[in-house]
C-alpha cells in the first residue's frame, strides 16, 4: 500500500468515526447532524439565512425549513438585521446556546479519547496540520 493510500484510509476512518459520533450525539438530542452544525456555527455569531445556507452548502429554501424547525423547538430565532431592514438574521436562543454547550461537552467526551495515545505536542501538531489542510 502506498503512502497516499494509507493516508486516504486513515482520513476515511477518522471521518467515519467522527461522523458516527456526531450523528449519535445529534440524534440523542433530537437533532439532525445539520441542526447540530447550525447550533455550533451560531454560538458566537448571527448570520443572514442566505449566508448560513452558503456556510453549510445548502439551498436557501432548505435552510429556511431547517431554521423554522429549530425555531419551533425554541433553539433559534429570527431577528431583523441591524444594517438592512429587509434582511433577517438567524440567532441562537438562550435554550439553543445551553443545548449547544451541552453538545460541545458531549462531542469533546466522544472525540478527544481518539487522541489519548498522542503526546501533547503531537496533538498540537495534528491540530495545526488539520487546520492547514482545511483552509
Amino acid at each position: 500500500m502506498t503512502e497516499d493510500e494509507r493516508l486516504l484510509d486513515s482520513l476515511g476512518e477518522t471521518a467515519f468515526r467522527t461522523m458516527g459520533a456526531l450523528t449519535g450525539i445529534a440524534a440523542d438530542a433530537g437533532l439532525s447532524l445539520t441542526q447540530l452544525r447550525v447550533l455550533a456555527i451560531l454560538r458566537d455569531r448571527r448570520l443572514r439565512i442566505g449566508d448560513l445556507a452558503d456556510w453549510l452548502g445548502l439551498e436557501r429554501s432548505t435552510m429556511t425549513g431547517l431554521v423554522a424547525r429549530a425555531s419551533a423547538k425554541g433553539l433559534l430565532a429570527r431577528e431583523p438585521n441591524a444594517e438592512d431592514a429587509r434582511a433577517v438574521d438567524v440567532v441562537i436562543t438562550d435554550a439553543g446556546l445551553e443545548l449547544a454547550r451541552s453538545l460541545e461537552r458531549a462531542m469533546r467526551d466522544a472525540m478527544l479519547p481518539l487522541t489519548t495515545r498522542l503526546s501533547e505536542g503531537d496533538r498540537q501538531e495534528l491540530r495545526v496540520l488539520l487546520e492547514r489542510m482545511l483552509r
